[in-house]
């Protein structure tokens, strides 16, 4: 997850994938897990396990593309999107944005 948002009306969150913006559309990469969040980590959401990356047993896979987002957002992040654009974006997909 690079943003994150709680749900609007009820229990869950609303979360973007790394790289969502190259996404087209950017709504295949935005999601809304519903559910009460449970635990201290990893988190439950409904049937959702959500961990920090880093932590034991974490994917490779992720671990190497995440490094890329790293890398990429200390590059200047060029063609992301603006924080007002990102909110709109939450919104739409059912966050609660204060």
């Amino acid at each position: 997850m690079v943003e994150h948002y709680p749900v609007a009306n009820g229990d869950g969150l609303v979360y973007f994938e790394i790289f969502w913006h190259l996404q087209r559309p950017a709504s295949l990469a935005i999601h809304r897990i519903t559910g009460q969040i449970k635990g201290d980590g990893p988190w439950r959401i409904g049937d959702s396990v959500i961990t920090v990356l880093g932590c034991q047993g974490t994917d490779p896979e992720l671990a190497s593309a995440y490094a890329e987002w790293q890398s990429y957002l200390q590059q200047g992040a060029p063609g992301y999107p603006t924080s007002e654009a990102i909110l709109a974006l939450a919104r739409e997909s059912g966050a609660r944005i204060a």
